[in-house]
């Protein structure tokens, strides 16, 4: 007898048993705090964000981290002084994903995916 499930083998098992997993979950470490991440995630100065972040150097509406599929992606909001990834300034308006460890820079804070 096979021991094969529901779980083990249809993609909507798959998905339950991914999201049940505490380790498969993404974060966004910002200010010693763990944000769990969930569809969409907006960034910026303005309080309306999901993550605020006091700096004259971010955008109200600075950039937003979206899940396409099983994947995280950055975009900047076209903001006044850009978005960073691992140092290097993203194109703005435009989806970058994000790896486990990137380090997202915006003015002059730090966050990190994982």
């Amino acid at each position: 007898m096979s021991d094969n499930t529901i779980l083990t083998d249809s993609p909507v098992g798959k998905h339950i048993d991914a999201i049940s997993n505490p380790s498969a979950l993404s974060y966004l470490l910002f200010d010693k705090k763990k944000i769990q991440l969930v569809a969409k995630i907006t960034i910026g100065r303005e309080s309306d964000n999901n993550v605020v972040i006091d700096n004259k150097l971010a955008s109200r509406h600075h950039a937003v981290i979206q899940k396409i599929k099983e994947d995280y992606f950055l975009k900047d909001e076209e903001s006044t002084n850009g978005t960073y990834l691992n140092g290097t300034k993203i194109p703005a308006g435009k989806y970058v994903k994000l790896n486990r460890g990137d380090k997202i820079t915006i003015g002059s804070t730090n966050l990190v995916f994982s």
